[in-house]
């Protein structure tokens, strides 16, 4: 029976990682792409623990007068402390960061928000918003298909 739930947690953490990466890259709200985050986290740190997990093995602590063991390496443990007091820090600037964007901008969509920040930048600046970053500066048309050169193979 264990040798089934070692792979078993090792492909649960790879779907938590997965299920994070692919949450942050496909969602356009903000607070979701911060979930995201804390779900591929905790993949993550499943599998920090996974790495340093013996089956076979007892805790380390060492005890006077007891036969030594194969013991379960503590440093991944550790690690995964340290990440879980970091991650937490990082999740509440990112919060943090997601309220005050609602509060001055009234929606979390990344569409909308980058829009608008790109309008208070170039107002901050003095200019004007350059708009699409595709277009070309000065209005100009775009070079068609055999305009440039083919590269050399």
């Amino acid at each position: 029976m264990d040798a089934y739930i070692g792979p078993l947690l090792f492909l649960g953490a790879a779907g938590l990682l997965a299920i994070g990466v692919v949450g942050m890259l496909l969602s356009n709200h903000l607070f979701r792409m911060v979930l995201a985050l804390v779900i591929a986290e905790a993949g993550v740190n499943l599998m920090l623990v996974l790495a340093g997990y013996r089956w076979d093995a007892v805790a380390p602590i060492l005890q006077p007068g007891v036969a030594a063991q194969p013991m379960v390496d503590p440093i991944p443990q550790a690690l995964v402390l340290t990440a879980i007091v970091i991650g937490v820090g990082v999740q509440a600037l990112a919060l943090t960061l997601v309220i005050r964007i609602r509060e001055a901008y009234g929606t979390l969509d990344m569409a909308e928000v980058r829009a608008r920040m790109e309008v208070d930048v170039a107002a901050a600046g003095g200019g004007e918003a350059t708009g699409s970053r595709e277009r070309p500066a000065g209005g100009r048309p775009l070079p068609g298909p055999g305009a440039l050169p083919e590269p050399p193979r």
